[in-house]
């Protein structure tokens, strides 16, 4: 993350990161000590090789060996750091997965991990011993005549170090295995760590046989290749007397097998353990004051942390915060509903609600944009203010808008609920209120004219066609302008709804990523409007509550829709032998059940007082429907 760090980013993050390295170097000690019984233990012998790998733990060689892999940890501990993230980057195409393995910053992570193998390769080597000890040995010439031969053993364990560190690096890219999420249930470090540590042994056993299988498949057929270049480099020889190992034979050598097994075990089991101490020790909660008496420490208040730039790892922290405090701390509650001293203002709550809304509002304008597209597969569906004004110039006058040809009464009881949120007000949280940001996003008027036969028809209320030569010039005209803006757009839909007509529960994966952060702003929000019913004395949340349920009902309608779609309620199956975290493919889910907890929690508390609040006749009916427990 190449991103200015503030002085609280480096107190929270980095001393974090730091501390979670530390313990993974602590912990080396131990594990290799482990690696080194499973390694050189004999049943036939138990005393004799207990002694022996206690002397080897004691050797220069070993203290030499730790250094170095001390060193690994920490690099990974580096990696970890500098390629995490709490939004993944979810791939909608096999294309775009190709795009993100191929990336250079990707090549740059993939060699140092083939690095870090061969070193980690190496010290395995070195402590395991016998044949695997060293690239060269001394041998003789069908004359007498001494040389250097190449140890294959020791290459294949340097190759299969690599190869290893290869996988592991493209597997990291594949399920996401910098991905950082924050657990619901809170916990203690190392309750935490203990809970996962078998899953860590599972998952380190586990892709080590993979790897190794397919190392063995790629050495049989390619392994000729780096032995003849090793040999032309070094001037080693190859001694003639030797089963080379790209061969049955030599590769199915059960105890080579099993080296080479156990030393990729212990080069995943290390690396995993540091990246489960990083996950633990950055998730953990931290609690930002809510105002501060002193200049110098404002930016690290909550409101600050909220609103202003700060890296994403801040915002979820400090939105996780905001979650607790509004559940658990009354006198933290207190202090957001304060009011400044002197002038008497709500600043506080102003800018924690202002921030929430504004996630909130953000996600719906998102999944509106998604529908859209989704709805006319890629085609645009209505017309763009740039299209508008070019096709306007091209006619001979200025011509009247659709909406004055077609006036619906709402009013009848047979009126759609959709023509009913066409002329409703809007509220200033929906995705349609002000200036719209995107520009596939506008307010829609009714459709006059459908294209699905091929064949432009005029629609009116009881679906009989209208002759008059005006309306036909009026229709010409509106075709005229959809072809313009396809053509506009074309470009745009070549490249985001792509995900849509390929992988759909990809996209949806992906427009959901980061709901992390407004699962949080709607429990902060919810919360804090339902403590403000006995703990609110000045009634500043009163003041935001109408936008508050209008985005939270807005957003509740475009979930809805979204869920409607084909593969979006379809739970992917969780995987159960694997680091990588599948929190954000079920984010969809739990945003949509926190999103109707809150406003149950808000209805529950003000009850019937809801009534009096200034809303749309559609948002007040949709509101009904919790008043009475009907949704």
């Amino acid at each position: 993350m190449y991103i200015i760090m503030t002085d609280c980013c480096i107190q929270v993050i980095c001393w974090r990161a730091a501390a979670s390295n530390a313990w993974a170097v602590l912990l080396l000690p131990p594990i290799t000590a482990v690696f080194v019984i499973f390694s050189r233990f004999s049943l036939l012998h138990p005393i004799q090789t207990t002694s022996e790998c206690l002397s080897l733990l004691m050797s220069a060689s070993a203290i030499f060996s730790f250094i170095l892999l001390g060193g690994v940890i920490l690099m990974v501990g580096f990696l970890n750091f500098e390629y995490y993230t709490v939004i993944p980057t979810v791939a909608c195409s096999k294309i775009a997965l190709l795009g993100q393995l191929l990336h250079p910053r990707q090549f740059v992570n993939s060699l140092a991990h083939c690095i870090m193998g061969v070193i980690v390769a190496w010290c395995c080597a070195v402590t395991i011993g016998g044949r695997y000890e060293t690239l060269g040995y001394p041998c003789t010439e069908s004359d007498g005549s001494p040389q250097m031969c190449l140890n294959e053993y020791h290459l294949i364990f340097l190759l299969a170090g690599a190869f290893v560190g290869f996988s592991h690096s493209l597997l990291g890219v594949i399920y996401n295995m910098n991905y950082v999420s924050f657990h619901t249930v809170q916990q203690y470090k190392y309750l935490r760590f203990k809970g996962s540590l078998p899953l860590v042994v599972k998952c380190s056993t586990t892709q080590a046989l993979y790897s190794i299988r397919n190392y063995i498949v790629v050495y049989f057929f390619l392994g000729y290749i780096p032995r003849a270049w090793i040999c032309k480099t070094l001037n080693l020889h190859l001694n003639s007397t030797a089963h080379p190992l790209d061969s049955i034979a030599g590769l199915l050598d059960l105890s080579l097998l099993y080296h080479l097994w156990i030393s990729a075990t212990f080069m995943l089991f290390t690396w995993y353990i540091t990246l489960l101490l990083f996950r633990i020790f950055v998730t953990e909660v931290y609690s930002f004051p809510v105002q501060s008496s002193f200049t110098e420490d404002a930016h690290q208040c909550l409101p600050k942390v909220l609103t202003e730039k700060q890296p994403v790892i801040l915002k979820f922290l400090a939105l996780q915060d905001l979650a607790l405090l509004s559940q658990h701390s009354p006198s933290r509650r207190s202090e957001v509903f304060s009011l400044s001293q002197p002038g008497g203002h709500a600043h506080n709550w102003n800018a924690i609600s202002k921030e929430c809304l504004s996630l909130l509002s953000d996600l719906t304008q998102r999944l509106v944009a998604y529908h859209d597209t989704v709805a006319t597969n890629g085609r645009a569906k209505s017309m763009s203010t740039g299209s508008e004004r070019t096709t306007s110039s091209e006619t001979s006058g200025p011509q009247s808008p659709p909406m004055s040809l077609f006036t619906p009464d709402v009013g009848s009881p047979f009126a759609s609920p959709g023509l009913r949120r066409l002329t409703a007000p809007v509220e200033q949280c929906s995705p349609w209120y002000g200036t719209v940001q995107s520009p596939h996003i506008m307010r829609r008027a009714p459709k006059l004219w459908s294209t699905s036969t091929g064949k432009r028809r005029f629609i009116e209320g009881d679906g009989s066609l209208r002759s008059n030569r005006h309306y036909i010039e009026l229709a010409k005209l509106q075709w005229q302008q959809q072809l313009v803006q396809s053509q506009c757009l074309k470009s745009w839909y070549k490249t985001n709804s792509c995900c849509v007509l390929q992988l759909p529960e990809a996209s949806s994966q992906a427009l959901f990523a980061d709901s992390q952060a407004h699962i949080w702003a709607l429990e902060g929000l919810s919360y804090l409007v339902q403590a403000s019913f006995s703990e609110d004395q000045f009634g500043v949340v009163q003041t935001t509550l109408p936008n508050i349920l209008s985005c939270m009902l807005v957003l509740q309608e475009a979930v809805d829709r979204h869920f409607k779609l084909p593969h979006a309620s379809s739970k992917p199956v969780r995987s159960t032998s694997s680091m990588a975290d599948p929190t954000y493919k079920t984010l969809r889910f739990a945003l949509r059940a926190t999103l109707k907890t809150a406003i149950y929690r808000i209805t529950t508390t003000f009850g019937d007082h809801l009534n009096a609040l200034q809303m749309s006749a559609e948002h007040r009916k949709r509101l009904q429907q919790f008043l009475e427990y009907k949704e």
